[in-house]
This record gives C-alpha cells, structure tokens and sequence, in this order.
C-alpha cells in the first residue's frame, strides 16, 4: 500500500453522483487537481463552506457528468480526499427502490451493503506488500454518522428512511426484472451501480464513510412500465432539496466525528 501523505485538513468530504455534480449553498474557496499514486480522480476537488463547516466536494462522475459507474477511479477519488484531510466521507448514491417504502423521491440511510460488482480495482492492498491485510466490513457504513444523518433528516422534517441494504451492481445498464427478484430474495432494499467499492476504499484508508441515498426511480419489475430519464430526473427534481438540506444540518457534528479508529 503506497504511503499517504495529509497535507492539510478538511475534516468531511462529499462525493456527488447523479443528479449531484455541484452542490448548491456551497461557499467556495477554491478547486484543486490532485495527481495520486491511483491515477486521476473524477474532478477536481472543490473546497468551500456549507453552513458555516469546511468541506470538499467531489463529483463522482466528473463534471459534467461524463464518467459511467464501473470506469469511476475509486481509488484515485477516495486517496484525493484523504490527502485533502478528510476523515468522514458522505456518498451521495441514486438508487432504485426495491423495498416497498423506498419509491422516487425517498431519502434512505441505509445500514449495510451487498456487492456483486465485478473487475472493479477495490483494493489498496496489493502489489508487493509486506504482509496481507484483511479489514472487518461487519458495518460497511459508519454508525454513527448515520446516527447524525437521521437525526437531522428528522429534525429538519425530511421524510427518511432509516434503514435498507444497498445492492451494488455493475452497470452501466439497469437491472432485469429477474436480476431485482434475485436482489429482493437476497434481502436487499435498494441497488445502485456507486456503492463498491468506494465503502470499503474509505474504509481501508481509515475514514468514516456513510450512504445517503436518493431513490430516483421504482427497480425494474416493480411497476408495469418502462424507466425512463424523464421518470428519473423528476425524482432527482423532487428528493434532492432534501438531501442538501440534511447535507447542510449535518456537517458540523460530522466533521466533529474524527478519524475511524
């Protein structure tokens, strides 16, 4: 695992996905390009003031939104903010709703994950290393940073579901009606093509990491009609004043966190 070297502190970042590629109410103070031993991240990292608390943002797929889900450098994107200080990552992710409380336009924090993403580098740990490292991923997602995200979804009367096991696919396309019935008999709520390996990246390098998920349209075989972007998009419309408004409440407590133990 190549040496990582913290240059300054920035304590939360922010990954936008779809529909999140700028982030409104976000004072700013400057971008920077950031070269890392991965390669190139997805964009370059914004750096600004939201509600009054440091962060950095990230868009996930580049600005604009040009990068499909299994090309993202994970890699690259979660090293540029640790080296930018980042000691609690929120991964912004549209999902589709599985789950019969998780149509378009819900919030979702949810608590656990599955992968069947597939090729995707997902690792630091590798090459000529000097002993093999396993971590626990029991909680792919940071307690209590979804304890904070909740609670302020709450008090901010943000309709949130609490709870929800994220499939991650491999995409770019959307799932088959079979592959959302094999999901839903797997016990999972939501799916989306962002969430691995950037979880367990954050992980590895020591970071907080929660979900906060916007559901952008019913999963395939849920309704009797098509998915279409105009369905997607007025979902984003919708649920996406929500989501910045618990990004806003809750980056002063998160930056409070500190680094994962």
């Amino acid at each position: 695992m190549t040496t990582l070297q913290t240059t300054n502190r920035c304590p939360v970042g922010i990954i936008g996905g779809t529909g999140l590629t700028k982030l409104n109410g976000l004072a700013i103070d400057g971008e920077r390009e950031v070269e890392t031993p991965w390669g190139d991240p997805s964009a370059p990292l914004v750096f600004g003031q939201l509600d009054g608390q440091e962060v950095v943002f990230l868009a996930r797929h580049g600005d604009p939104h040009r990068i499909p889900p299994h090309q993202v450098n994970y890699r690259a994107n979660l090293w540029a903010l640790r080296e930018a200080g980042v000691e609690t990552v929120v991964g912004v992710n549209a999902v589709g709703g599985i789950h019969p409380e998780m149509g378009p336009a819900q919030v979702v924090v949810p608590d656990q994950l599955i992968d069947y993403t597939w090729g995707r580098a997902c690792t630091y740990f590798e090459g000529e290393l000097e002993a093999t490292t396993h971590i626990d991923f029991t909680d792919p997602y940071t307690p209590a940073a979804r304890e904070i995200l909740i609670r302020k979804a709450g008090e901010a009367g943000v309709a949130c579901s609490d709870f929800g096991v994220y499939a991650a696919t491999q995409g770019p396309r959307l799932e088959t009606a079979a592959e959302i019935r094999r999901l839903e008999r797997d016990g999972c709520d939501l799916v989306g093509m962002t969430g691995m390996p950037e979880a367990v990246l954050a992980m590895e390098l020591k970071m907080n990491y929660v979900c906060l998920a916007l559901v952008v349209n019913w999963a395939a075989g849920k309704t009797d009609h098509i998915i279409t972007m105009e369905e997607i998009e007025q979902a984003i419309d919708k649920g996406m004043s929500g989501v910045k408004r618990i990004l806003a409440d809750s980056v002063t407590d998160l930056g409070a966190l500190g680094a994962r133990v």
